[in-house]
């Protein structure tokens, strides 16, 4: 009978930690929200508010297009400025409930209405899929994908990083794009991998694909960080030599569609002038 007990009570906890998973993965993403100060601000322009949106990964069960269509409204309830998607847009994780083709993920993106535009790379899950669809999807929405490029958003330069995990990449390449781009510079990268290479004239990279570790274990740590580093550069906002890296948790699921420990999120920048002492 004691053994019998113990059973059910540990399938009981299981159950329980199950549901607090799922409600954790289909909660409101957690909107994070921090300042930049960049050296090469365009002397009078006001400050830019950049809202960090990553790892879509549009499937189900918990990821839908429907669902991305309301947080899409709260993203445009946040005002932003401009809105930065750093890949990862479908899943085809091992147990999803259904898949969806690129034009169907992609398409509630189109409601985005920030002033200056929506910038996008591609993430290794984007060249799994099919890089050509996803390049047509994200154009039929009005979004602008730089594939090692840049392109100029009012004040900021904006220079796009392709996937570093899948070797798209190519950081020389979209460095010299940024030089030729008038604006303070900033990078957007799916993986935050390629940033102990970045030059200093870059103030800002902002990056996903780690999920922060998307399972973490009391006493443990991160189940996997999906990062050469380890857990150098996997959650949050990392200031490193005079240089600031954001890493945003995303907001879709890998692998399993369940987190464990870290919540969803999207980051808030507001980017602006160094302040005069």
């Amino acid at each position: 009978m004691t053994i019998r007990r113990v059973l059910l009570f540990l399938f009981l906890v299981g159950l329980a930690l199950l549901a607090w998973s799922w409600r954790t993965t289909v909660a409101n993403p957690v909107v994070r929200q921090t300042a930049v100060a960049l050296p090469d601000w365009p002397q009078g322009q006001p400050p830019v508010r950049a809202l960090l949106i990553s790892d879509i990964h549009v499937a189900g069960p918990d990821m839908p297009p429907s669902r991305l269509a309301r947080l899409v409204e709260r993203m445009n309830a946040l005002r932003p400025d401009v809105v930065l998607i750093a890949g990862d847009l479908v899943s085809d994780k091992r147990f999803a409930t259904r898949t969806y083709s690129l034009a169907e993920a992609v398409a509630p993106l189109a409601a985005l209405r920030p002033r200056l535009g929506t910038f996008a790379v591609l993430g290794n899950h984007d060249h799994w899929r099919d890089a050509g669809q996803a390049r047509s999807a994200l154009g039929a929405a009005g979004i602008v994908l730089l594939d090692n490029d840049a392109a100029s958003a009012g004040p900021l330069a904006i220079g796009g990083l392709d996937d570093a995990f899948t070797d798209h990449h190519d950081l020389g390449a979209t460095l010299a794009a940024l030089r030729r781009t008038p604006g303070a510079k900033l990078l957007l990268s799916h993986s935050p991998d390629p940033f102990p290479e970045v030059p200093g004239e870059v103030g800002l990279m902002l990056a996903g694909h780690t999920h922060c570790g998307q399972v973490r274990l009391p006493f443990y740590g991160y189940i996997s960080t999906m990062s050469d580093h380890g857990e150098r550069y996997v959650c949050g906002r990392i200031d490193e030599n005079g240089r600031t890296l954001i890493v945003t948790a995303g907001l879709g699921t890998s692998i399993l569609p369940l987190r464990f420990g870290v919540d969803p999120d999207m980051w808030l920048v507001t980017i602006g002038p160094e302040r005069r002492r």
